[in-house]
């Protein structure tokens, strides 16, 4: 492993710190009593937050930590996820709570109550079991960010059958890969969604992924394991269809009483699979159970966003990521949320387009990632100024690691300064939120996500997987288990076991590093497989990044190690200039002259960027994500792998250009 103990050395302390408003301190979900309460007695407090759930039967034992790395969290108790998430509500007088407003990319809007989600899941649960599928199967689902994706998976957890959600950007040989892992017995797409103002076909996908690819592929025979399509008509393009295979969701679903009694599982059933790429191999299939996770989910949620009942909750993420299962399916629907569902892109038909839905439902807590903050930031200010945003009372950020100026920039123009950001860390892997501020508690600093939460034991450590002393940095871990964490991958223990705990003794290492600060509260790095040796001294991506945006010209930046002869590796940086800034040099060799000054001065002289290539964008996944694999491969002159799950592929062409045409040098 790489060593980090010192890669934040050099950056400067921050000396901002904002104390939550008394006023929102007074009536907010959570006091400094959940940190004590949890180190008093760390499983009672997990046992409380589990009775908020609704329990068939009752639970009897916390955690069973006799299989270690493996958990059971409550495991003799029965429930079902969508009757917390749905029927509870129903039966206990908030049917008429709106559940969802659904805003489609074309401007089709529709707003659906808990009685109307109740209504559809039983009809799809019906429908599914018309189909064959029951306890422990399980269904690949390939849809767009529309109703029937939520109302999918909560069918099948409604039945016990075991959902997979591939993420609509992905490829079909990627969906391939996750279905075959699985054996998948169904797969519900559509037949297209929408995006940037066009159809985006998804069922030729699917046909693509289940079909024979040939002698000599990875593929050489047809899908062995899916029976049935369910297919949502959502676009009305043309679609090719294979009868006895593929089924309408309205001539399978639709007809369907909307009776249909849950199935109780026990707390330890597998509740879904989720995939995760890895830097090599195959994708890893985590899998996460039903009664811990749900805990976790809810929990967080109800605390860290301070839900009310009058409040409109925007989680902007995709349903196909862990981000969608916690933060739009599960944790908000168990707490009864309002929630905005959006199909599109921030810019799409303009660059308000987020704001104008804010202002439209009135929303008062938005959860989003960095990328797009520092998306809107390059856009400018006098976007957002444009809209009533006076509605909004918490900000949220997830995803990845937050500069400090991007922080400020988020409180200062979208939260007019008044809203408390909870900046959160945590993985598809811990299944909810692990580190954050805590609103109405905590005071928070620009770019840190602080303390972790209440019931969560986290560290920093040294390669000898000794504790760091404050100041300093290393590798976070996970001391002890927690309830949403994952139960391992899917049918392969070694790996998991390998992946996850092999690391430190007895500890969780979740792949980042970390930095402890002068008070203890603590910094993430980013991955480690994302830190550079530049002549034997350690430095990340993410402090380099950080510095680079703190530049007033800087909207955003992404840095990557290149090999070097000489230094081993050297920093590449790919910077977009704001589009409001001011005296930007119309040489893009002077804007790089000048930036690689700045993080000379900012850090030190090993981190000024080798080469600073100065673009109109960078290569993102359509979830937001930023493609560093793919900057490597520009940075190191190889081939550029594969485009296909990137919102513009055409990116990495102009970006390829421009780097053989020596800008930034």
């Amino acid at each position: 492993m790489v060593n980090v103990a010192h890669t934040l050395e050099n950056l400067h302390h921050e000396s901002r710190s904002f104390r939550p408003h008394a006023a929102f301190a007074a009536h907010a979900n959570a006091t400094s009593y959940e940190y004590k309460k949890a180190g008093v007695d760390r499983l009672q407090y997990w046992r409380e937050a589990a009775l908020r759930l609704a329990w068939r039967q009752p639970f009897t034992e916390i955690l069973d930590w006799s299989d270690a790395p493996v958990a059971r969290w409550f495991h003799d108790g029965t429930l079902n996820a969508c009757d917390n998430a749905v029927d509870r509500h129903v039966r206990e007088g908030r049917g008429d709570r709106v559940a969802f407003h659904f805003v489609g990319e074309p401007g089709d809007t529709e707003t659906l109550t808990y009685s109307d989600i109740h209504e559809r899941v039983q009809k799809a649960a019906n429908g599914l079991v018309a189909l064959g599928l029951g306890k422990g199967d399980r269904v690949a689902i390939y849809l767009p960010q529309i109703p029937e994706a939520v109302v999918a998976m909560l069918a099948c957890a409604r039945i016990g059958a075991i959902h997979s959600v591939v993420f609509g950007g992905f490829s079909a040989e990627s969906l391939r890969q996750r279905i075959d892992d699985a054996e998948a017995k169904l797969v519900i797409t559509a037949d297209g969604g929408n995006r940037r103002g066009a159809h985006l076909a998804l069922k030729p996908l699917v046909d693509e992924a289940l079909a024979s690819h040939g002698e000599g592929t990875a593929h050489p025979e047809p899908c062995a394991s899916v029976e049935h399509v369910l297919v949502v008509r959502r676009t009305g393009q043309e679609t090719a269809w294979t009868e006895g295979r593929d089924v309408w969701w309205h001539d399978a679903v639709d007809p369907q009483p909307a009776e249909h009694e849950p199935e109780w599982v026990e707390a330890e059933h597998p509740l879904f699979i989720l995939y995760t790429s890895g830097t090599t191999g195959t994708p890893k299939g985590l899998f996460h159970t039903t009664g811990g996770y749900l805990t976790g989910a809810a929990h967080t949620h109800r605390i860290v966003f301070d839900l009310k009942p009058d409040d409109v909750y925007w989680c902007t993420a995709d349903v196909g990521w862990i981000t969608g299962h916690s933060y739009i399916v599960y944790g908000p629907m168990i707490n009864g949320a309002t929630q905005v569902l959006y199909e599109g892109t921030p810019n799409t038909p303009h660059e308000g387009r987020w704001w104008e839905i804010v202002e439209q439902f009135k929303v008062t807590i938005l959860y989003t990632a960095p990328t797009a903050i520092r998306t809107f930031m390059k856009w400018g200010e006098a976007i957002p100024q444009q809209f009533d945003l006076s509605s909004l009372r918490l900000l949220g950020s997830v995803g990845e690691p937050i500069n400090p100026e991007a922080w400020m920039w988020y409180r200062r123009v979208i939260g007019g300064d008044r809203c408390p950001i909870v900046d959160t860390w945590w993985q598809t892997e811990t299944g909810a939120i692990m580190i954050s501020p805590l609103p109405g508690v905590t005071a928070t600093k620009p770019g840190s996500a602080m303390t972790a939460m209440p019931g969560v034991c986290v560290d920093v450590v040294d390669d000898a997987g000794r504790p760091v002393p404050n100041g300093e940095g290393g590798y976070l871990v996970i001391t002890e288990p927690w309830p949403s964490m994952l139960r391992g991958i899917w049918g392969n223990r070694h790996r998991y076991v390998s992946t996850y705990w092999n690391h430190f003794d007895g500890m969780y290492f979740a792949g980042d590093g970390a930095k402890k600060d002068v008070d203890g509260d603590l910094w993430l790095l980013g991955r480690v497989d994302d830190v550079m040796n530049v002549s034997g001294h350690r430095l990340t991506t993410t402090e380099i990044e950080h510095s680079l945006v703190a530049h007033p010209w800087v909207a955003e930046a992404a840095v990557v190690g290149a090999s070097d002869e000489v230094t081993g590796q050297a920093v590449v940086a790919f910077v977009i200039v704001r589009g409001d800034a001011h005296g930007v040099p119309e040489d893009g060799d002077e804007v790089a002259a000048a930036l690689r000054e700045h993080v000379r001065h900012q850090i030190g002289s090993l981190a000024k960027p080798r080469t600073i290539l100065v673009v109109s964008e960078v290569p993102k996944t359509r979830s937001g994500k930023i493609m560093r694999r793919l900057l490597r491969d520009v940075a190191e002159d190889r081939p550029t792998g594969d485009v296909t799950t990137l919102a513009d592929p055409s990116v990495m062409d102009a970006i390829r250009t421009g780097l053989e045409a020596g800008t930034g040098d």
